[in-house]
């Protein structure tokens, strides 16, 4: 039910959630738990309270990028669980099957686009072969953290330990 009776009040969930939810999105785009406030109207202690009930971890924002992989579904799910922040894996199918579904000019936009989103994050975990792994360090000329998976050129999907990556991940947000 969206009315809720407290005493002599009313209580609508419906705009308590679409309240939280804009401070949420407010927040995600860069502004300040004060300039939140004052846009909604409310104390910024509650903005600040609403992030410390609903927050799952500090730290580093973290992205994980891995092909080609037998076990993505796994792995995806144990990365999710860990709150990683950005996930792209693909089995050696998927991975020619996006680089044959564009045109070279897409095919570039598209690898752009990525890349510039990487920077986005603190650390970014590459799954792959030595030679992959050394390629994206120097697109995204940082250092990345490197799992390596088999020598280049790699052609069939390889299994990857999830219990592995969840500790090499849980490393990193320390």
């Amino acid at each position: 039910m969206d009315l809720i009776r407290i005493g002599e009040k009313i209580i609508s969930r419906r705009r308590i959630d679409q309240y939280v939810s804009r401070m949420l999105e407010l927040r995600a785009k860069g502004l300040s738990q004060a300039e939140v406030a004052g846009r909604l109207g409310v104390d910024r202690t509650l903005v600040s309270r609403l992030e410390s009930l609903g927050e799952v971890r500090k730290g580093k924002r973290i992205a994980v990028v891995g092909f080609p992989i037998k076990n993505k579904e796994e792995l995806q799910s144990a990365l999710d669980k860990e709150g990683v922040d950005f996930v792209l894996l693909m089995t050696e199918a998927e991975r020619w099957d996006f680089v044959r579904s564009q045109s070279g000019l897409e095919l570039v936009n598209t690898m752009m686009e990525l890349i510039a989103g990487a920077h986005a994050y603190d650390q970014v975990v590459v799954i792959g072969s030595s030679k992959r792994i050394k390629i994206i360090e120097a697109v995204l000329d940082k250092p990345v953290l490197g799992y390596e998976i088999g020598e280049s050129p790699i052609q069939e999907d390889k299994y990857v330990n999830p219990d592995e990556i969840v500790k090499l991940i849980r490393a990193v947000k320390l």
